[in-house]
């Protein structure tokens, strides 16, 4: 994405031209695939998904849900994430809450 905002402002030959044409080409097609997955995605999901990238535990959160047993029942998809555990799950994985409500 760098590369393509350095040649924005610039003016381009011909080749750099066809390269900045392939590039956006690409980063489009990469944010098609990626975004979409990521706005189906529910407020479960994407958690067990930054869980799983990040090598993180359910012992690891039970203190954004407030006891073992929630994070449990959250986990299990037998309880909906609170606003309180989304403000709390955001700060621990430095996302935006938004993403778990």
């Amino acid at each position: 994405m760098g590369e393509v905002e350095k040649l924005m402002d610039k003016a381009l030959t011909p080749e750099e031209s066809k390269l900045f044409d392939l590039m956006v080409k690409l980063v489009q097609d990469y944010e098609d695939r990626n975004v979409q997955q990521l706005d189906a995605a529910g407020p479960l999901d994407i958690l067990k998904h930054l869980m799983g990238a990040r090598g993180v535990a359910q012992k690891d959160l039970w203190q954004a849900f407030g006891s073992k047993g929630a994070a449990s029942e959250v986990l299990s998809g037998k309880r909906s994430i609170s606003k309180a555990q989304a403000k709390r799950l955001a700060e621990f994985f430095h996302v935006s809450a938004d993403l778990f409500i």
